[in-house]
This record gives C-alpha cells, structure tokens and sequence, in this order.
C-alpha cells in the first residue's frame, strides 16, 4: 500500500436562505498534506442555483466560490489566509459558519490519484444524476 496516501475533502455548497437550510453542491475541496496537495474545483450551475433562489445575485456568488479557489493556490493574490500554511488554510476554508457558501464536514479517503478523487468526487457529488428513464419495456 505504499503508493496509496490519505487525503481529506469537503463538499462545497451554496446556501441561498441559511435559515431554510436549502442547498446545492457546486464544488469540492481536496487536501493531502503527504503530497502538499491543497484544491479546489468549483462547478456552478447556475440554472439550479436560479431555480432554487430567483433572486440571488449569480455573479456574487461566483465571485465567492473563485476566492476559495484562490485561497487554495495561496500566494499574495490571497490576501491574509492566502498566506497560511495548506493545512490551515484548508481548515480555514472548511471551518463551520453560516454564510451563503458552506462546507460538508470533513472526510478522508485513501487514493493512488488525487486528480481521479476530484473527478469522482464532482461526478458523484456536485454534478446532477443522469435523468432515469421512464419508458417501460
């Protein structure tokens, strides 16, 4: 097992009317500290969003789920938190709080590739399911 590591993620969610509780998944965070690994990827959809608040500034919102992109990739374009080691600045992000955009709790996975868990983690988690069919045999 030893091209396997451990990883850590959370599932990103826009939170129209915290008070309802209402979300959508728009994207999902992954952090391998063995790997110094730190990523975020963030897929809107924005018919959803529409459809679930009519009338919640899109651009806004976008504007929030790219800072926790940059957040990840650190540096100075990242202001303060930018500026903190990976590990705290994906705890910074995934910190309980209610705001528009939230975080699932923490969990932990073991994988050969970090790329394929993003991609799994999107296709299962953020992207809608493919429509069943309905035609009968």
């Amino acid at each position: 097992m030893h091209d396997h590591f451990t990883y850590d993620y959370a599932i990103i969610r826009v939170v129209p009317r915290v008070e309802r509780e209402e979300f959508i998944n728009v994207g999902v965070i992954v952090s391998c500290a063995s790997r110094k690994f730190l990523e975020a990827q963030i897929e809107l959809d924005q018919q959803r969003l529409t459809a679930l608040a009519p009338t919640l500034d899109v651009e806004t919102v976008q504007g929030y789920l790219d800072a926790i992109s940059i957040i990840c990739a650190g540096g100075e374009q990242a202001g303060p938190i930018g500026q903190l080691p990976q590990r705290e600045r994906f705890h910074w992000i995934v910190a309980p709080r209610s705001t528009i955009i939230q975080t699932s709790r923490v969990h932990t996975g073991l994988c050969k590739n970090l790329s394929t868990v993003i991609e799994h983690l999107l296709k299962t988690m953020v992207r809608p399911a493919p429509a069943a069919s309905l035609s009968k045999s």
